[in-house]
């Protein structure tokens, strides 16, 4: 999908996301027996403070995770969602990372639906992400742009699979002001990029 460039700084998209697992083993079984990510780097951390461990994502960028031996619990509803979208609640806290979406080929999007189910990983409903009041379709429509189903990992972080179903312009999606800490609206104006 074509996007604007960026004129400040020379992004080259994720190097990679940093996630905290509680079974570094269970991980790599998930990530790369489940979802075939290989394994591209691994370390031991010095001092015995722990692991962290690179999953290669595709396109150059890696999703990677450190096993640290004395972690703070998961706390669902707080530092991650804690229901799947359409099945509950799905907010998290300030500073939190609600879910990891992976850009899949549209054209293996149902494939990819039915293959997670036959290895054993529930899935979300299938979510077409649309202009309408729910924001979600049944059904593909000429406002989806993009559809989606989503699932937990071991450690109960919430993953997407999603692919773009159309172009994005600004120009059209780009039409609504954000809220500030009070819950008003609150114009930000964009300065140009240099």
């Amino acid at each position: 999908m074509p996007v604007p460039e960026n004129k400040v700084f020379q992004l080259q998209g994720i190097n990679h996301l940093a996630l905290v697992c509680k079974d570094m083993a269970r991980t790599v079984d998930f990530y790369s027996n489940v979802l075939g990510m290989p394994l591209i780097k691994t370390l031991d951390l010095p001092r015995g403070l722990g692991q962290h461990f690179f999953f290669d994502i595709g396109n150059g960028d890696a999703l990677a995770f450190f096993w640290f031996p004395n972690a703070a619990k998961a706390a669902p509803g707080i530092s991650s969602a804690a229901a799947l979208p359409g099945e509950g609640n799905i907010a998290s806290g300030h500073g939190s990372m609600n879910h990891v979406a992976f850009n899949v080929p549209a054209e293996r999007f149902d494939e990819y639906y039915q293959k997670l189910q036959a290895r054993g990983v529930r899935v979300s409903q299938i979510m077409n992400h649309d202009e309408s009041d729910s924001q979600v379709s049944a059904t593909v429509s000429p406002s989806t742009f993009v559809r989606s189903f989503y699932f937990f990992d071991p450690d109960g972080i919430c993953l997407e699979f999603a692919c773009w179903t159309r172009v994005l312009d600004p120009k059209v999606d780009v039409r609504h002001e954000p809220v500030d800490a009070s819950g008003k609206k609150r114009a930000v104006v964009l300065e140009p990029a240099e």
